[in-house]
């Protein structure tokens, strides 16, 4: 097999500051192995901080506004080529185990979405159907967070194969039967959490690319840590919420932001504004009436979803050790956006730039290739997997991918190959609308019609406490990373089609 082999691992909604090696209040043994044996790029960032658009760049090589899910509730065009559909063309195999979410919770006769009720909990239809989806040749889906309602496809029929016959009693009404009351401690026996699911039905397909001989494009997408806050014992008890250093905001440091940061802190805030825009992930009201006992026990919980999903991240690593497969493995670790849990008295995600959401853990390993134990300060987006994959496994990179090819960053021959990120939110189109631009030292965050917007000093202010917006004596440098911003927005247009004449 002269052409290496990629394994995409993924959490969900994961802080960049969440593993052991950097975090001595966390354990993560098994991402700490890929830390000791690969690079670790700590300026990762994603391209969107909700999941839908992130995870469509991830696959497309496309930023949100190009490839069209720009938002939760949209959905990622079947049409839009992905990086599956290239490695299918070079004869590699193709599979997702795990989340997906290109496609919203409801169906419409337009828009019709295979991850949508009611085909979603249709488990006769999931017997029956494991792809083509989206350039994987094989899926095993579902899409519950927890205990979700939305249990159901691919899981569901693992949990009923697996004895479980009662999984219902474990997930929320109208589909199951636990009292929604329950908080923290989820009841579900860890053998059936989908934790064992996803690195079961990986390490099974692992076996059989092995056997077959085969090169292989596979994702193992974990679902954890994004909230409801619920784990099984005793990772549910794992860390003593006394003992966590909890972020806090710091009194005034909104104070010159944008409005919709202001209102997290009122005691009555009017949401009347926003109450279309979805600013939070679950609404606006995410953010506010948390207390601090609560966000020290959502935290406790937080990491403790963190330390299960990386016993069976290493049930993954161990597989291919066993069939002596991690030589020719490119392992790639990351998540697809960030999370609060306090930081700046925010908390889950929404329309707010800050690094906690925006820069994500990245990891990639590949044995005598890419160097170990090492840190590297090289910018990187999620945007840019899709491209670097097949730059990797040298199959030609389409003229429509936006994103960059980072092999030789990833393999330390050159220092960087992006000198700026970009990073994209809304929810309507002239609602919350905002864009990103962040360079080596500072951040700028403009908002579609309004003249309000954030400029950061990440060297001087890493913690983003003092926006320098309306400062004066930074009106210049302001003005100068408006124009970068401007300039970043039309070096990403997409060159679908080469020139090869001049007229």
């Amino acid at each position: 097999m002269s052409k290496p082999n990629i394994l995409l691992i993924t959490s969900d909604q994961q802080h960049y500051n969440t593993i052991g090696a950097f975090n001595s209040e966390i354990t993560t043994p098994n991402l700490d192995r890929l830390v000791k044996e690969g690079t670790v790029f700590n300026r990762a960032y994603c391209p969107n901080p909700t999941c839908t658009p992130s995870r469509s760049s991830m696959i497309t090589g496309l930023y949100p506004s190009q490839h069209g899910a720009w938002a939760l509730g949209t959905k990622l065009s079947e049409e839009v080529p992905t990086v599956g559909d290239y490695f299918q063309e070079s004869n590699y195999r193709t599979a997702l185990i795990g989340k997906a979410h290109f496609q919203p919770l409801k169906s419409t006769e337009e828009y019709s979405s295979f991850e949508s009720y009611p085909v979603l909990q249709d488990l006769d239809f999931w017997k029956e159907y494991n792809g083509p989806f989206y350039g994987f040749e094989h899926i095993e889906l579902a899409r519950n967070h927890t205990n979700e309602a939305h249990v159901g496809q691919h899981y569901a029929l693992w949990l009923e194969e697996k004895g479980c016959k009662n999984w219902r009693d474990f997930y929320l009404p109208p589909t199951g039967n636990m009292d929604p009351t329950i908080s923290y401690k989820w009841d579900i026996p860890e053998e059936y959490h989908y934790n064992s699911w996803i690195a079961e039905r990986t390490n099974h397909l692992l076996s059989q690319y092995h056997e077959q001989d085969e090169n292989f494009f596979l994702w193992a997408s974990f679902f954890d840590p994004h909230p409801p806050y619920l784990v099984p014992e005793p990772w549910d008890n794992m860390y003593n919420s006394e003992k966590l250093t909890l972020p806090e905001i710091v009194p005034g440091e909104h104070k010159n932001n944008p409005p919709h940061f202001q209102m997290t802190q009122e005691e009555n805030p009017d949401f009347s504004r926003y109450v279309e825009t979805g600013i939070g992930n679950i609404g606006f009201r995410s953010h506010t009436f948390v207390t601090k006992a609560e966000a020290k026990r959502n935290m406790a919980v937080y990491y403790g979803m963190i330390s299960m999903m990386d016993k069976y991240i290493g049930k993954i690593l161990d597989k291919l050790d066993e069939l002596g497969m991690a030589n020719n493995t490119i392992v790639v670790f990351t998540s697809d956006h960030g999370h609060f849990f306090g930081q700046h008295g925010l908390h889950d995600k929404g329309a707010f730039h800050y690094e906690d959401l925006i820069k994500i853990p990245f990891i990639v390993r590949y044995p005598g290739k890419v160097p170990k134990g090492v840190v590297n300060n090289a910018m990187v987006s999620l945007v840019d997997l899709a491209p670097t994959f097949l730059g990797l496994t040298d199959i030609p990179i389409p003229h429509q991918m936006t994103g960059i090819n980072q092999s030789d960053v990833w393999f330390g021959m050159k220092e960087k190959c992006r000198d700026h990120i970009i990073c994209e939110y809304r929810t309507q189109p002239t609602m919350v609308h905002l864009k990103t631009y962040v360079d080596e030292r500072y951040k700028l965050t403009v908002y579609y019609n309004n003249y309000y917007g954030e400029l950061y000093d990440l060297l001087e202010d890493p913690n983003e406490l003092c926006n320098l917006w309306e400062h004066v004596e930074y009106r210049e440098l302001r003005e100068k990373l408006l124009f970068k911003y401007i300039w970043a927005e039309l070096g990403k247009e997409s060159m679908s089609m080469p020139r090869i004449t001049g007229a």
